[in-house]
Parts: C-alpha cells; structure tokens; sequence
C-alpha cells in the first residue's frame, strides 16, 4: 500500500483529500504547518508528498526544497494562487505537478495515481545490466536513474531525467509541449503547458551550462524540442 504525506494547514481540505485518496486505497498521513510537515517528510518512507504552497511556520516553497535535497519521490504542490510566476517557481523547485485549487478531490486522486505508476515503472527496474545513453559527453544510466556530463554526475529530479532520457532516445524527432507532457506525466496537459517549459529550463541548466545557444536540446519556436544528435 502507497503511503501519502498531506502537507496542508486548512483542515477541511486536508480531511477531504484524505478521505477520497483512503478510499482510493492508500495510506495517508496529515500534518498542518510546514515545519512538522518537513520533519515527517524526512524522517518517515512516503511515497508522494501532496503540498499546499501557504503553510504556516514555513511555506511550501521552502519545503519542497529541502524535501528535494534528501528525496526524489513525487511532489505534488497544490495552492489557491493561480499566478504562473508560483507555478513556474514551485516546478522550479522540484515540483513534479501544481494543481490549482479549488479542484475536485477526483483529479488529485487520479493525478497520484499517475504519477506513482510512472515512478514505480521507472524505478523498480529488474534489468542485469544497466541500460546507457550515451551523447556527445552525455552519459544517461537508465538503470541507477544517474546523469554524467563529461564524466560529472548531475543531480535530476524525477521528471528532469525522465524528460532529457525520453528525449535522448529519440533524437532528432520534434515533439510538441503536449506531447511531452502527456509521455511524462501521462495525463493530457489541461493547460499546464508550463510545466514543461521549466523542466526543460532546469534541465539545460545541468548539461548546457545555461547557454543561449543549446548543443543538446533545441527549441523548434511554435512547435516544440528536439534532442540533436
């Protein structure tokens, strides 16, 4: 049985969420400020942490940086503001979703869901050897999930590896935004086209050094990427 982290200060909300994932079968654990939130997170094996950006004691962002630091398993952050600045931030942070409240108890269910099949896929591997990648000083060891860049190891999310190690292995083909986003967080995009644009921000950061001119991953404007070999 999955076990669940509910990071939220607003009570009712937090009983709902719980109540709906507890009948959805997982076992769900509820703190209400940020700072016992964070201890628990650490201290105790969740396998998704859902939350909430405005938390007293110590606010989402924060959290999810430290949580990010120690943990790579799903994030799922969930707040009442809908600007895209909090959005494009929390992703940036190490988010793996943003869902923008209010929503319906169902979507957050059916987005858990999604997202601890892809990491439990990704992640129990059973293969003798592991599986490489290898371009142009890019090393992608499927197997143990690590980045090399010209021999130095780079630390990855979840999403950042599955996005650059999709792209890898398709090299030269165009994908759009939702494209991507339905492969990687295997739901459609519901507007969160964004989230795709920072990950691929992050993910540059780490093998191109930042450079306005990407040797790797390139920007198709008006369409979407591609992996150049």
């Amino acid at each position: 049985m999955s076990k669940i982290l509910i990071i939220e200060d607003e009570v009712a909300i937090a009983d709902l969420e719980k109540d709906y994932l507890e009948l959805s079968g997982f076992e769900v654990a509820m703190e209400h400020t940020g700072d016992r939130g964070l201890d628990r997170a650490l201290a105790e094996d969740f396998d998704l942490i859902v939350l909430d950006l405005m938390l007293p004691g110590m606010d989402g962002f924060e959290v999810c940086r430290q949580i990010r630091e120690k943990k790579d398993i799903p994030v799922i952050m969930v707040s009442a503001k809908k600007d895209d600045i909090d959005k494009i931030h929390g992703l940036g942070l190490g988010a793996d979703d943003y869902m923008t409240k209010p929503f319906s108890p169902s979507e957050l269910v059916a987005r858990v869901k999604a997202h601890l099949s892809r990491y439990n896929r990704l992640v129990n591997t059973n293969q003798k050897t592991n599986d490489m990648i290898e371009i142009r000083g890019i090393r992608i060891d499927k197997t143990a999930r690590r980045v090399y860049i010209d021999g130095e190891e780079k630390n990855f999310t979840t999403k950042e590896f599955d996005l650059l190690t999709f792209l890898a292995e398709n090299p030269n083909h165009v994908f759009t935004k939702e494209e991507l986003f339905r492969e990687i967080w295997d739901m459609d995009s519901v507007g969160d086209i964004a989230t795709v644009t920072v990950h691929i921000k992050k993910i540059r950061e780490k093998i191109e050094g930042g450079s306005s001119k990407p040797q790797y991953i390139e920007t198709i404007w008006g369409v979407g990427y591609r992996f150049k070999l």
